[in-house]
Parts: structure tokens; sequence; C-alpha cells
């Protein structure tokens, strides 16, 4: 039962959260612009699709192996170090802003790039000084460890990172 409260919880939160911010505010911003066809249609169902599978493992792992959901009121009890989270501390920001710069590929939309610029910097201050303190804090060591392995946006190539399997 605990399992399928915290998936739709996770559902709930993906439809308000995500939802809104990677597909409704920037279908709004894009207007009445005409979406592009061809290798622009292609290169951006690529971004879709490969944000889209992010988020979805990531949020899976958060109920799954942390006992939680995204929404922060509702954060995971076990640090996530698996899937995605190997390679990235932040895959499920990632996933919006690459599902974001699809949508600004897709419509060739200036005001779709600033708006993942905004998005980004929302994040970065987010992450930066309210969930990595509250997880340095919870989990002490355990993410320290996390962090001086995996980068908080991009994997750290030639660090070792995805040779070693760490997670």
């Amino acid at each position: 039962m605990q399992s399928v409260k915290l998936l739709l919880k996770t559902v709930l939160f993906t439809l308000l959260m995500p939802g809104t911010f990677a597909v409704l505010v920037p279908l709004y911003l894009a207007g009445v612009r005409t979406a592009g066809g061809g290798i622009r249609l292609g290169f951006a169902m690529c971004l879709f699709a490969i944000g889209i599978v992010f988020y979805l493992r990531s949020a899976w792992d958060f109920a799954a192996f942390g006992k939680g959901t995204p929404a922060p009121i509702d954060a995971p009890k076990r640090l996530v170090v698996r899937g995605f989270y190997r390679y990235t501390r932040n895959p499920m920001y990632v996933a919006v802003l690459t599902v974001i710069t699809g949508w600004a590929a897709l419509f060739q939309a200036p005001v779709l790039v600033a708006y993942a610029i905004v998005i980004f910097v929302f994040f970065y201050s987010f992450v930066r000084f309210y969930e990595e303190p509250r997880l340095a804090r919870e989990f002490g060591e355990e993410y320290a460890e996390y962090t001086e392995r995996v980068g908080r946006w991009l994997p750290r190539i030639g660090r070792g990172d995805i040779d070693r399997g760490s997670g």
C-alpha cells in the first residue's frame, strides 16, 4: 500500500510541477509560433524522449529506493545514488531543462531559451541554498562522499565515476 501511495503522490507532483514548468509554460510562451519539422522536429523529439526517460527513471528511484517523492515536502528517506543519480546529482532538474530545450528547438523561440535560463537559475539557487544543505545535514558523510564522486549537473568524466559504477 505504501508503494501505491508513493506512486500516486509522485504522479500528482509530476503533473503539477514538471508538467507545468516543462510543458504548459513553454507552450504558452511559444504562443502562435509554428513548430518546426524535419530535423528540428527530430531533434526536439530526441530531447523530449531523453528528458522524459531521465525524469521517470529518477522519480521511480526516489519512490522505489528512496521511499519518497520528488516533492521537497516528501523527500526520499534514503540517499538515492542509483540510476541516473550515479552520473548527476540532479537528473530530474536536468530532465526538465532538457524538455524545455526541446521546445526551444522545436519552435526556434528565443523566449524559450530565456525561460530555460531563468528556470536553470531557479534550480541552481534551490539546489545550492536549500537542497544541498538539507542533504548534508540529513545524510552527512554519505552525502559528502557522493558529492565528491558525482557532479551537480553533468557527469564527471575522467574521474572514474562511470567506470567505478559508483552508486
